[in-house]
């Protein structure tokens, strides 16, 4: 990245965020697998920044402790009074100063509500202060509505960077301007330490803009230039849940174009969602209606849907997942999932395996091979390979208080509607018969019968039933039975 590493990058994400109408705090509102300010701290850290300090406010509790889980490096500063972009600036300097950190180098601030803007961008910014040495350098962008944000004012003779002025302070012909200010800068930090303190509050909202800094060190002779952003969508604010939706759409269209151009068919990308953590190999397909969250991985020639949401799952080569709610499972290579299959966390299938239609499985370790092909429940088991579990078939796994493990060895067939109450062991090669209740361990190569003998009550349905349509049917039967009796012994 930069050739001289930042001496600090200032993230502001203590904004309350009203427009969200939400009890959330608005920079932990999440689009595509991670919250908005976790999504600019990736890209802060890109820069490897000597010092990365969060400016924390509303909600402060809730997104110290995330940025705990996710930038365990971040220091959070609280700003408990948010009186502007300048006093937060500022408070962070003063918070590392206080604990012996004296800057030297550049600053990156950032806004806590960018999500799309992208580690590469801010290496461009960075670098092009350093070369430039500039006092500070602004990230800009030429949008096409500039309203709501603060305009970029430049000097005619020379298109040098004067200042920015906010849009509630700006007048008619500096609102025409479609140069606008992204949020983001770099400054020299010894400068920007200086400034800070200079900073009045005499504007429309009595708050101290960090934007102001620029004029200041413009009047005192430094210089301030800017690095104009390729895309003006990286630079887009969060501030509604309109926002938000349009955010997550052009950046699951940037996951989907790299997993495209790396190999992967993407047949419907109107309907198909990634999150950012997400991997593929070459000739993996997904068909639509599916979303990949989380660590999802797609072995190469994996398939996947249509309607399938997989979350921190991984898919083998050439497996098929079809109609699947994935969480937390390992789908082996060449494996066959669904369709309306559920498997929860825990779950590892075997190369070949087969989850069928109907099955959910929890916890399970099924051998290569195996089969469940349907209506069946699987939890907390291990079961060897190329065994087949019969239809209707439920792994009774839990006795009110605790948990317990049921294992099935390798070549076993279980016949349809068995109950398996663990923890219970069927041995390598053994079958059970259909409709048993498995209580006892089953040795290898045995049959196992858990089930009441069969007893026929003749003329039950005319006695307890007489006059309904069962009696008058079994009735008919009987006549015509006699009746086929009666011929046979005339044609003898």
């Amino acid at each position: 990245m930069t050739a001289n590493r930042p001496a600090a990058v200032v993230v502001l994400a203590a904004g309350e965020g009203t427009r969200m109408k939400s009890a959330t705090p608005k920079v932990l509102h999440r689009i595509c697998g991670r919250s908005l300010v976790g999504h600019v701290v990736a890209a802060a850290g890109e820069l490897d920044p000597e010092h990365l300090v969060v400016v924390v406010g509303h909600g402060r509790e809730a997104v110290s402790a995330h940025l705990g889980e996710v930038a365990p490096q971040a220091r959070a500063v609280v700003q408990r009074e948010q009186n502007g972009t300048g006093h937060a600036v500022r408070i962070a300097l003063e918070e590392l100063a206080g604990s012996g950190v004296a800057l030297d180098g550049t600053v990156v601030v950032v806004c806590g509500d960018t999500p799309l803007l992208a580690g590469e961008t801010l290496d461009r910014l960075a670098s092009a202060h350093d070369a430039d040495g500039n006092a500070v350098t602004v990230l800009t962008a030429e949008v096409p509505d500039a309203t709501g944000y603060g305009r970029i004012v430049r000097e005619d003779a020379t298109g040098a960077v004067t200042g920015i002025v906010e849009h509630k302070d700006a007048s008619a012909v500096q609102r025409e301007i479609r140069e606008i200010n992204s949020g983001v800068f770099a400054f020299d930090a010894k400068l920007l330490a200086s400034a800070l303190t200079q900073v009045r509050r005499d504007n429309s909202q009595g708050e101290e803009y960090l934007t102001d800094v620029l004029g200041i060190l413009r009047s005192a002779g430094h210089r301030v230039g800017a690095s104009p952003a390729a895309d003006h969508r990286e630079i887009l604010g969060i501030n509604n849940r309109v926002q938000l939706a349009e955010a997550r759409r052009l950046l699951n269209d940037s996951l989907l174009r790299d997993a495209m151009m790396a190999g992967v068919t993407v047949v419907d990308p109107a309907s198909t969602w990634f999150d950012v953590a997400v991997t593929y190999e070459p000739d993996a397909v997904v068909h639509p209606q599916t979303q990949l969250l989380g660590s999802t991985h797609l072995g190469a020639g994996a398939e996947v849907g249509p309607g399938s949401t997989l979350t921190d799952t991984s898919v083998g080569a050439g497996a098929r997942v079809l109609n699947t709610v994935a969480d937390g499972a390992e789908i082996g290579p060449g494996a066959s999932v669904g369709p309306y299959t559920y498997l929860r966390a825990g779950t590892r299938l075997g190369e070949g395996a087969k989850a069928g239609t109907y099955v959910e499985m929890k916890n399970a370790d099924v051998g290569a091979g195996t089969k469940v092909p349907h209506l069946s429940y699987v939890g907390d088991a291990t079961i060897g390979e190329y065994t087949n579990i019969g239809a209707a078939s439920v792994f009774v796994n839990y006795d009110g208080v605790a948990k317990h493990h049921t294992t099935i060895g390798s070549h076993c067939r279980t016949g349809a509607d068995n109950m398996l109450v663990a923890p219970v062991t069927i041995g390598d090669g053994a079958y059970t018969a259909a409709g048993s209740v498995i209580t006892k361990d089953v040795p290898p190569g045995s049959l196992a019968v858990a089930r009441g003998q069969q007893r026929n009550i003749e003329g039950w349905v005319a006695r307890k039933r007489p006059g309904s349509a069962a009696a008058q049917a079994a009735e008919a039967a009987g006549r015509e039975g006699v009746a086929e009796g009666e011929g046979a012994g005339q044609a003898g």
